[in-house]
């Protein structure tokens, strides 16, 4: 699947004053694309795009006109949601900070079986929505080739958390997941250990556990309890603690045979996960 980019925004971003700060540009996330940035004012009209835009207000209070309604103050917090293929009127009302995250349609159609349609939102709060926005900036600034698949994971919970609390016509919660079988666990175990080195889209484990993708995180989840990346650093950090206790390669090429970016990445996460370093459990 190719990368989701500007190009499949609405407009918003290729105005030309606006410079943003960072994007996920060529990082390879292929179910949303992040651009953080500041906004001076405007009034325009876009025509609608293949994904669906949130933004995240980081600063405040604006003020913002949606169409032909009245203007309405939007604090810091609040966000601004506009389903794909739908034209927009848009007004700022003064400069703003914020943070752009469009999904694809087809992620967000994996998540029911009958077709998502997504409201029209404006200054509304959604605490895990936007703990999931910056975490994915977070993951944009910082970026590891090793985690993709924690991009991915974040991108499926995006779009469960908007179909879930924003779609038109929302249903019944859904009921506990059941979990994978044990043939399935085992492909994408195996998988994962063939590939460990190397970033493991989602898209690959659900394929070879015949499923969604959203359909594989929460059947996953359910069966390890803990999601895919969660899993997958987990095993890393196993390999990698074995190697260290019982073979003299370098710590360097350890990290890379075990999916690290470099020595360093597998120290601050051995430090955050294990309350220990490469160098203190090769000395142990």
């Amino acid at each position: 699947m190719a990368e989701l980019g500007l190009a499949d925004t609405n407009g918003i971003l290729a105005l030309p004053w606006v410079r943003p700060e960072r994007t996920s540009a060529g990082l390879g996330w292929e179910q949303v694309y992040v651009s953080k940035q500041r906004e001076r004012p405007y009034a325009a009209e876009f025509g609608g795009a293949a994904s669906h835009q949130l933004i995240l207000h980081l600063a405040g209070p604006v003020s913002v006109r949606r169409g032909r309604a009245a203007p309405q103050t939007v604090q810091a917090g609040e966000m601004f949601l506009q389903p794909a293929h739908g034209r927009l009127s848009v007004e700022l009302g003064g400069e703003l900070e914020t943070l752009h995250l469009y999904l694809s349609d087809a992620a967000l159609q994996a998540y029911r079986d009958k077709p998502v349609r997504l409201a029209e939102e404006l200054g509304t709060t959604d605490p895990l929505l936007a703990q999931l926005a910056l975490a994915l900036d977070s993951a944009m600034r910082d970026w590891q080739p090793s985690a993709r698949t924690y991009v991915d994971q974040l991108s499926t919970m995006v779009a469960t958390q908007l179909a879930h609390k924003h779609s038109l016509g929302r249903s019944a919660p859904r009921p506990k997941p059941a979990g994978l079988s044990e043939r399935q666990f085992g492909r994408v175990r195996d998988l994962l250990a063939e590939r460990l080195a190397e970033p493991v889209p989602l898209t690959d484990m659900a394929g070879v556990a015949g499923l969604s993708v959203s359909q594989f995180s929460r059947q996953f989840k359910a069966t390890a309890g803990v999601a895919p990346h969660r899993y997958l650093l987990r095993m890393r950090l196993r390999q990698a603690e074995l190697l260290l206790r019982t073979s003299a390669a370098p710590i360097a090429e350890i990290a890379v045979r075990c999916g690290f970016t470099h020595q360093e990445h597998l120290t601050r996460v051995m430090r955050t996960h294990l309350g220990t370093t490469p160098g203190a459990l090769r000395k142990a």
